[in-house]
């Protein structure tokens, strides 16, 4: 795939989910490329957050509003008049939609059908990035990879209301935005789906490394359940760098890359959580540790894997953060927060230093501390 000249300086960038993890950190990479950015999301779900702790509301325009609420997310759309849709507001968590099911549906699917009707209403919209998940598969644990054609299903709420977004962004893409009639309507719809990210600012409830992380500054051991599922974990920075050169393609005109892209790990990175909790507990150091929960819960895949082919050959991305470096990444940001550091700062750095790592291809260390 041949280089684009970086098409976002000045480029209106309307972005759902802004005071999330996943949201925070491609607000902060879009504003350095020079975007000009309107955030359109609920208030941050912890304390803390990427969102304040990174002081991420500087590089934006903030908006506060509910993507269930369609009048204000279509006048605050319409309003800034965007050129391209990054869609990640979303309820992230499994375990949360088996206490409150309805409102993960509310959310992740009609929530992603207000944003693309209000795209409908927005005529300066040309290109759309929809984020759904790893899990909108029908996950039928065989061990084979998931592919973009394979069939969607889910067995718990979140997993469904997944594949449901991807069902409903299919058939706007087909009844409104069809590629094949792109000189009509001018819009290029395409979803993204993610493997497990970790990384710097994520306190998300019921996610393992954030619950690591404060098992280890509390100095507790942390329970961990399923040690033996298997994930396809990598950096947050990983699929966002995806994201971002999807969009660009869309922002190109090239509306055969409208449709469904995996971004994944390679399969070394599809690592034990019990292997995971283990590393990150060595490179925390300090009497770090976890022990079994004997009360594992509610269901959950025990593995699930993606073949990013597709990404790889016809978009020209590909991962260069091995698990090792992502743990390391993490770890350092963490540490630097505890100590004060300004971690806008070092979040720009380390998306620099990640870009710095991909145009290169040069072996992947730690990011240095600053």
């Amino acid at each position: 795939m041949e280089d684009l000249v970086n098409p976002w300086p000045g480029r209106r960038v309307f972005l759902t989910g802004h005071t999330g993890f996943k949201g925070g950190w491609l607000a902060l990479w879009l504003a350095g490329k020079g975007a000009l950015v309107r955030g359109y999301a609920l208030d941050p779900s912890t304390e803390p957050n990427l969102f304040t702790v990174a002081n991420v509301g500087t590089v934006l325009e903030d908006v506060r509003g509910d993507i269930g609420d369609l009048a204000k997310l279509t006048a605050s759309m319409t309003e800034f008049r965007p050129d391209a849709v990054f869609h990640l507001a979303a309820q992230p968590l499994l375990r949360r939609s088996y206490i409150d099911p309805l409102a993960t549906y509310s959310t992740n699917v009609m929530g992603t059908a207000n944003v693309l009707e209000a795209i409908r209403k927005t005529p300066t919209v040309r290109a759309v990035v929809s984020v759904t998940s790893d899990k909108c598969y029908e996950n039928l644990e065989s061990g084979a990879a998931y592919r973009e054609t394979d069939p969607l299903g889910g067995h718990d709420p979140y997993s469904s209301s997944k594949a449901c977004a991807e069902i409903v962004s299919a058939a706007y893409r087909s009844s409104f935005f069809p590629p094949d009639r792109f000189s009509e309507h001018h819009v290029a719809l395409a979803t993204a789906r993610a493997g497990n990210v970790i990384g710097g600012g994520d306190w998300s409830d019921d996610r393992l490394i954030p619950d690591l992380i404060r098992g280890f500054q509390s100095g507790e051991p942390v329970l961990i359940r399923r040690p033996n599922a298997i994930r396809p974990w990598q950096h947050v920075l990983e699929p966002l760098h995806g994201y971002i050169m999807l969009a660009e393609q869309l922002l190109a005109e090239r509306s055969q890359f409208a449709s469904a892209f995996n971004f994944g790990p390679s399969d070394e990175d599809a690592w034990p959580v019990g292997r995971i909790a283990t590393r990150l507990a060595e490179m925390w150091g300090e009497g770090a540790a976890w022990r079994l929960d004997d009360q594992p819960g509610v269901h959950e895949a025990h593995y699930l894997r993606l073949d990013s082919d597709k990404a790889r050959k016809v978009l020209g991305w590909h991962s260069c953060l091995g698990i090792e470096a992502a743990l390391q990444w993490t770890t350092n940001w963490f540490r630097l927060w505890q100590h004060g550091a300004d971690m806008q700062q070092q979040s720009i750095a380390d998306i620099a230093q990640y870009e710095q790592l991909y145009a290169s291809q040069a072996p992947v260390h730690p990011p240095q501390q600053r």
